[in-house]
């Protein structure tokens, strides 16, 4: 999956990233590159399944969709 991601350089120094596709998530870091791995991360744990999404859905139909 590829995203967009936005790098801004920070008015206190270092980067700030953005992925305007998930609201909400963003990260930072004092180098480019290290925006980059921890907006990676942070998109991670953005997508990253959490088991009380599904509480009170018994009855609920779960599918995998392809994007």
């Amino acid at each position: 999956m590829k995203l967009k991601v936005i790098l801004e350089p920070s008015e206190e120094g270092g980067f700030t990233a953005i992925v305007p596709a998930l609201p909400g998530c963003i990260s930072e870091g004092n180098t480019r590159d290290e925006a980059l791995a921890n907006i990676r991360e942070a998109i991670a744990l953005y997508l990253e399944p959490v088991e009380d999404d599904t509480v009170g859905m018994e009855k609920a139909e779960q599918l995998e969709v392809a994007v």
